[in-house]
């Protein structure tokens, strides 16, 4: 089940890990939200090197799913799960 929900007039995707029974969010959605930059998906690469580097466990929590992108592609995109995001907003963005 792919979902698109808006926040603030921005979309954020997500998808329903039936395994895992948990939702998972695109972080450079989120991560857009949040940090409000206007080059969401570089301000993420930016913050993934950074995670890479302090040996961040939210970094190895990181999975990629395929999801409709702008130009309406199925495009790999990072993904979080519930927790993973919370942590991510608490601590970075």
């Amino acid at each position: 089940m792919n979902q698109i929900k808006l926040f603030n007039d921005k979309q954020v995707r997500m998808e329903w890990d039936k395994e895992k029974e948990d939702w998972l969010f695109s972080v450079v959605d989120v991560c857009g939200i949040l940090s409000e930059s206007n080059i969401p998906r570089n301000y993420w690469s930016d913050l993934k090197r950074k995670l890479k580097l302090e040996g961040s466990e939210l970094h190895e929590k990181i999975v990629q799913l395929k999801m409709q992108a702008e130009d309406g592609k199925m495009r790999e995109t990072d993904v979080l799960d519930t927790k993973g995001i919370l942590r991510l907003s608490q601590t970075k963005c």
